[in-house]
């Protein structure tokens, strides 16, 4: 595994330093994919610089995506021809857009795209994440293919959560790529 060949997709807003995407990005040398907005996120636009991205690519990938960015994975690999650039996903903590006040939020991205992904994928979410419900985080992992990873209590997985470079979020990455060899 190449560190460039880990793409980092964060949600809304972006990771912040303390995130332990940004942890990755530096520890690692992972290479984050950049937004054109992050403030008001497209779906469309969203979908098309994964999709750049990944076409100049030159081998497959590993996406690693959190909160947004897993709604982005199965948005995108729902309209891709290009899926077979992605090797695996680590979905961590996706928001449930479908929610009232996060669909309010963050327009234009539900319903969330329910497809089986193309890739392997493990789906790892808190029991308490305010974004959403645990139960609703298993119904993706179900309805995505991937397997499911109950991170106990971890809110939303982010900076706040103080993970650092959460080396069980690492463990795991390499524990799917291991399975994909």
């Amino acid at each position: 595994m190449t560190a460039s060949s880990i793409w980092l997709l964060p949600g809304w807003q972006n990771s912040d330093a303390p995130h332990w995407q940004s942890r990755w990005e530096v520890v690692h040398g992972d290479h984050r994919v950049e937004q054109y907005d992050w403030m008001r996120p497209l779906r469309g636009d969203w979908q098309a610089r994964l999709e750049d991205e990944l076409l100049a690519a030159p081998a497959p990938v590993t996406l690693v995506a959190h909160s947004l960015g897993c709604i982005l994975v199965a948005a995108w690999a729902s309209h891709s021809r290009h899926t077979a650039k992605v090797r695996a996903a680590l979905l961590v903590a996706p928001g449930d857009l479908e929610r009232d006040d996060l669909r309010q939020m963050i327009p234009g991205w539900a319903p969330i795209v329910r497809q089986k992904l193309p890739f392997p994928s493990i789906l790892i979410a808190a029991n308490d994440d305010p974004y959403c419900a645990q139960d609703r985080s298993r119904q993706l992992a179900a309805d995505w293919g991937s397997r499911f990873v109950d991170a106990g209590q971890g809110g939303h997985l982010n900076g706040e959560s103080g993970l650092g470079d959460w080396p069980e979020g690492r463990r795991l990455l390499n524990e799917l790529l291991k399975q994909k060899d």
